[in-house]
């Protein structure tokens, strides 16, 4: 309780939308996990992977964090009000039920975690020209997702379970004014923080013998 009562007013707005958003995902993704196959995943990638994860949700915190701060000002203080105006604009969820539920399917599971980044990196492209102040912090969060998702990708051509053809999104949201795009903004790096956490508890189980 003592560390909740340091944090300034804006962690603590953007503390309570991730919560409220994770509160939104599916019940099977909070399955613990079962016994993984035999699929031999290098443990040096794993730990690369988890490094890769920690900086992506530091640099999501912060930029998160900045777009919070403005909170009063594009009245996006409601989670409620935000989950209407994503599912309006048809923000979408990247699933990750191969990770998380009863039967782990490492090879599945790179697969949506690969497709999760691509998904996300997508999004926050879709989300270029929020404001002058965020772009650079926008820039790097985006840089980082893709090459994320290079290194699933090239893990999985090692293990020969890529597919022939990369994945190719579908239509992303219109943003059409700041108001939107800073919403917006909220909404999809919330959603990534949810899907990074997941993506870390599975690599991080995965590296026990």
């Amino acid at each position: 309780m003592a560390e909740l009562a340091t944090q300034s007013p804006v962690q603590l707005m953007a503390l309570q939308l991730l919560l409220w958003h994770s509160a939104l995902w599916t019940g099977q993704e909070a399955v613990p996990l079962s016994p993984a196959s035999a699929l031999p995943i290098p443990r040096s990638f794993l730990l690369k992977s988890l490094e890769q994860v920690r900086k992506i949700q530091a640099e999501g915190t912060e930029l998160l964090e900045a777009l919070v701060s403005e909170c009063t000002t594009y009245k996006l203080c409601h989670p409620e009000e935000l989950a209407l105006l994503g599912h309006s604009l048809g923000i979408p969820h990247a699933p990750l039920s191969s990770c998380t539920s009863q039967g782990l399917q490492p090879e599945g599971c790179l697969s949506q975690l690969h497709s999760g980044l691509v998904l996300y990196q997508s999004l926050l492209q879709a989300l270029a020209g929020i404001s002058a102040e965020v772009s650079p912090a926008l820039d790097m969060l985006q840089l980082d997702v893709t090459n994320f998702a290079i290194t699933i990708w090239q893990q999985m051509e090692d293990l020969g379970v890529a597919p022939e053809v990369k994945p190719i999104q579908g239509t992303m949201p219109a943003f059409t004014s700041a108001f939107q795009r800073r919403a917006g903004g909220v909404l999809v790096i919330s959603n990534l923080q949810n899907f990074l956490e997941l993506a870390y508890r599975v690599l991080r189980y995965l590296t026990k013998p």
